[in-house]
């Protein structure tokens, strides 16, 4: 996947017992939100246009985080 080098990307692998009916998922991966990293809201941050906040749904460019579809159907 290319965004798994990207800052917010976390891999898990499960654990794979013997006799496990089904093929393996080797590598899992989750995304972590940027919020997670911001322990407290520092003073004057920059924010998108109202216009734009609508649209990414946050009104912060610090807490903003898109989404990437594995199946390349999304954005």
């Amino acid at each position: 996947m290319a965004g798994v080098s990207q800052a917010g990307y976390r891999e898990w692998r499960p654990f794979r017992g013997p006799f496990d009916p089904c093929p393996p998922i080797l590598v899992k991966t989750y995304v972590v939100p940027p919020n997670q990293y911001i322990t407290f809201q520092p003073m004057n941050l920059p924010q998108f246009s109202l216009q734009e906040a609508l649209c990414k749904g946050t009104l912060w460019p610090a807490l903003y985080s898109p989404y990437e579809s594995k199946s390349g159907k999304g954005r």
